[in-house]
């Protein structure tokens, strides 16, 4: 902005001097992330204190991804400008029209999805200008664990099957059995199958966790092998299949040394017999 002042240095002579301040408009966003939920509606909250009264015609509005600079949302000589909108926020932003002269240059997004997670920057310009970048992260709030128990055929192991199905990244799974053993990682939309493989074992407990950081959310699910746990026909025969194989040869291993043992005998006896 530019001050115009005038100086008289004689009765003939005016000088006139100019005296520019740059004054920075006053943009504000929230300071900590916005949390939306995936597919609703969310405001992105962004305001201005207007260095005086202007006409909307004077005021232009620009949101855009902070990393990309891509266009989400434009506005200039009175009317929204999406000519340059990014194509995958086409037909989900808005501003608020009757909210704008009174500084409120908020952003509202509709169906939110996990893509939309990121930074975004708010540019006002109404005869000076500022800007003010705010944060965005996208949460569910649905979240199922379904359970399941599967048997190996050679019935020493067991399956233990976690599968969750949530609407959101930023989930961590922890599938941990009874020594408090488990893994953690991150993972996208929209389901997680995990499979523990143990030995077989009565009376364990294994159980999944799903946690929801953003939101403080958490679900699970728990499932117990117990004694009543038997085995599959198929393995059961197999075990005394293997029992009888064992039996047969310890019979054999058993003869075999018995004839070693009993030449062993009648050569020493016919040695004995040749000496004498």
């Amino acid at each position: 902005m530019c001050i115009y002042h005038s100086e008289g240095l004689s009765l003939s002579i005016m000088v006139t001097k100019t005296l520019c301040v740059n004054i920075t408009l006053d943009v504000r966003v929230p300071e900590s992330p916005a949390v939306a939920l995936f597919g609703s509606d969310t405001v992105l909250n962004c305001s201005f204190s207007a260095v005086s009264e202007f006409n909307l015609s004077d005021l232009s509005v620009f949101w855009q991804l902070s990393d990309t600079k891509r266009a989400v949302h434009s506005f200039w000589q009175s009317r929204d400008q999406l000519s340059d909108q990014e194509e995958r926020f086409s037909n989900r932003t808005s501003l608020f029209p009757d909210q704008l002269v009174s500084g409120n240059v908020s952003l509202l997004l509709r169906r939110v999805r996990v893509a939309d997670e990121g930074s975004y920057s708010c540019f006002v310009r109404v005869q000076t200008y500022g800007s003010a970048a705010m944060l965005m992260q996208v949460a569910g709030n649905q979240s199922q664990i379904t359970r399941d128990i599967q048997l190996f055929n050679s019935s020493l192991f067991v399956y233990v099957l976690m599968l969750a199905v949530v609407s959101h990244a930023s989930l961590f799974l922890q599938l941990q059995d009874h020594l408090n053993q488990g893994t953690f990682f991150s993972v996208l939309l929209f389901s997680v199958k995990s499979v523990l493989t143990v030995i077989l074992e009565p009376s364990s407990t294994y159980s999944c966790r799903l946690s929801q950081p953003l939101l403080g959310e958490e679900a699970q699910a728990s499932v117990t092998i117990t004694q009543g746990l038997v085995f599959p026909p198929l393995a059961l025969w197999l075990t005394v299949a293997l029992a009888v194989c064992l039996l047969a040869l310890l019979v054999a291993l058993a003869a075999v040394c018995r004839r070693k043992i009993k030449e062993s005998c009648e050569e020493m006896r016919a040695g004995e017999e040749h000496i004498t």
